[in-house]
């Protein structure tokens, strides 16, 4: 009996026939040698983790790519924990102590823009904040124990948030305001959105106090030491009034002002003189008469007056010698 060439089995070359053949599994069952595993079949797949309709059991579709074995905060943590052990048996100050604190404060970076994210709502640079809490990134490196059993981002985003928090209070606003009303200003914000939410518009200041359990008086406080975070130009027209900028209505300059501090120096040292003496400066050089008119006003020579003058000077220079 005669078998067709295209229903014959085929050998593959340089394969000795007398061989048992390969195991041959159908094409429709398993993808072509090569395939990447995300690319499914032109026919609908069978759900994942289940074997193919009629495979044998030890055979299944290739199962989908299997997820990362850790995730990024964890693989984080784990290195973490590595540069601390290393961190530990190395000297402070030394080459390889620093390389190692360098790794640690890059690898917790992110600790530091999740913290810093909390106060976008501060209308400030977020590059100077993570910078703030990148400073207090390095106080908890450098003050974190691993022996006591604390994961590193549990110890360090206390340290981070309060370094910002420090920032803020003591940086940022252009009035420095008491710690406790600054509190209750973030309070007096909360309860405003909340109000607003509610009644559709924004809420009047017995409604905040009532809200708060606060007088009005400290409503009104916190709003003012609230625009203390901004300050207002000094060449801006001012609201509502209509008023020129606060730059054009400053006095100017008083010339006289220079010479207060030589008018007190010179107060102290008249006391010094005898009171003739400091009679006849007085009317030389306050009421500036001259010296014909100082001797006739006290009966002595005009000459008399000029050698007065001249050891008054002398005494006052002894006194305190001003330089020029």
């Amino acid at each position: 009996m005669t078998v067709p060439a295209s229903t014959a089995p085929q050998v593959p070359p340089q394969q000795d026939p007398r061989q048992d053949p390969p195991h041959e599994t159908p094409a429709h069952e398993v993808p072509a040698h090569g395939a990447p595993p995300h690319e499914a079949p032109l026919h609908e797949a069978p759900p994942q983790g289940t074997p193919a309709h009629g495979a044998p059991a030890g055979l299944q579709e290739p199962a989908a790519p299997a997820p990362r074995p850790q995730s990024r905060g964890a693989d984080t943590r784990a290195l973490t924990q590595v540069l601390f052990g290393q961190l530990k048996g190395l000297e402070p100050g030394t080459s390889e102590h620093n390389r190692v604190r360098g790794a640690l404060i890059e690898a917790n970076l992110p600790l530091v823009r999740y913290a810093a994210a909390r106060f976008r709502s501060r209308n400030e640079p977020m590059e100077d904040v993570v910078q703030v809490g990148t400073i207090g990134l390095i106080n908890a490196i450098d003050r974190f124990d691993p022996e006591r059993g604390v994961q590193f981002p549990t110890f360090a985003m206390p340290t981070v948030v309060g370094e910002i928090k420090r920032y803020f209070r003591d940086n940022v606003r252009t009035v420095h305001v008491p710690r406790r009303l600054h509190e209750l200003w973030v309070q007096v914000n909360a309860a405003t959105e909340d109000l607003t939410t509610l009644h559709g518009r924004t809420p009047t200041t017995p409604e905040i106090a009532e809200r708060l359990r606060i007088s009005e008086d400290e409503v009104l406080s916190c709003i003012e030491a609230g625009r203390s975070y901004h300050a207002t130009s000094l060449e801006a027209a001012q609201e509502g009034d209509g008023m020129p900028g606060l730059l054009d209505r400053l006095g100017y300059e008083d010339p006289e002002l220079a010479g207060v501090e030589h008018r007190d120096l010179v107060r102290h040292l008249l006391v010094q003189l005898p009171e003739r003496e400091q009679r006849i400066l007085l009317l030389r050089y306050y009421n500036n008469l001259t010296q014909s008119q100082i001797s006739a006003e006290l009966g002595v020579s005009q000459m008399h007056v000029s050698r007065l003058l001249a050891r008054s000077f002398a005494r006052l220079r002894s006194a305190n010698r001003i330089e020029a």
